[in-house]
């Protein structure tokens, strides 16, 4: 018997599909830090998956909640992604003007997008940086993990520096529609504050980067 150890209960989703692609019988065990020792978590009775795209998966779930309560809970299944702050030499952040379409608008965000499956965080950032907005970086810098938006996902973000930034070729994909600007980079700060950068990843990575900045 094959032991299949998690590190977190919210992976008891998969195991039926981890039966299924093994074909023999499965021991699940947790790996738990001291702190989720003394936390409940969810118990799940029933998945089920509304649809399957590209990159992530729409699904509810039926489980019973820490405080007893029983749920029917509808959230995105995401592989995670990478969002990279590239800065040049002299300071200047190198940033997207990007169309969206589910807000009707135009956004000014830094380079960011889903890890392909079996991808590491890193070579996503690097594969998403040079793709979008065709430089290479010789540093890249872990600012932080974040889950972005836990109420209905879980897709955790990783969000890095880049420095040392030299020219390459951009390869959009055909539903990218993306203009790169630079700015200098206490000017980008500025427009949060302005509010002419509303994408919250973009808000929250560019003061990450600024509280690494100031630490340095």
């Amino acid at each position: 018997m094959l032991a299949v150890v998690f590190d977190h209960p919210k992976y008891l989703a998969i195991i039926p599909a981890v039966v299924r692609i093994l074909k023999f019988p499965v021991e699940v065990k947790f790996k738990m830090s001291a702190d989720q020792k003394d936390q409940k978590f969810a118990k799940v009775h029933r998945v089920h998956r509304h649809f399957k795209g590209k990159l992530f998966s729409f699904v509810s779930e039926d489980v019973t909640l820490p405080n007893g309560s029983r749920a029917e809970l509808a959230m995105v299944r995401h592989p995670g992604s990478t969002a990279v702050v590239p800065l040049f030499q002299d300071n200047t952040v190198l940033m997207e003007r990007q169309y969206r379409h589910a807000v009707q608008d135009y956004l000014l965000e830094i380079p960011a997008g889903t890890m392909e499956p079996g991808e590491a965080p890193l070579n996503c950032a690097r594969r998403e940086l040079e793709e979008e907005t065709g430089y290479m970086a010789e540093e890249f810098i872990s600012l932080s993990q974040v889950d972005i938006l836990p109420a209905y996902t879980d897709e955790r973000i990783y969000v890095y520096l880049a420095k040392g930034l030299t020219p390459s070729r951009q390869q959009l994909d055909d539903d990218e529609v993306i203009e790169v600007v630079t700015y200098p980079f206490d000017e980008a700060l500025k427009l949060i504050d302005s509010g002419q950068i509303r994408d919250g990843l973009t808000i929250l990575a560019l003061l990450q980067a600024q509280r690494f900045l100031r630490r340095q």
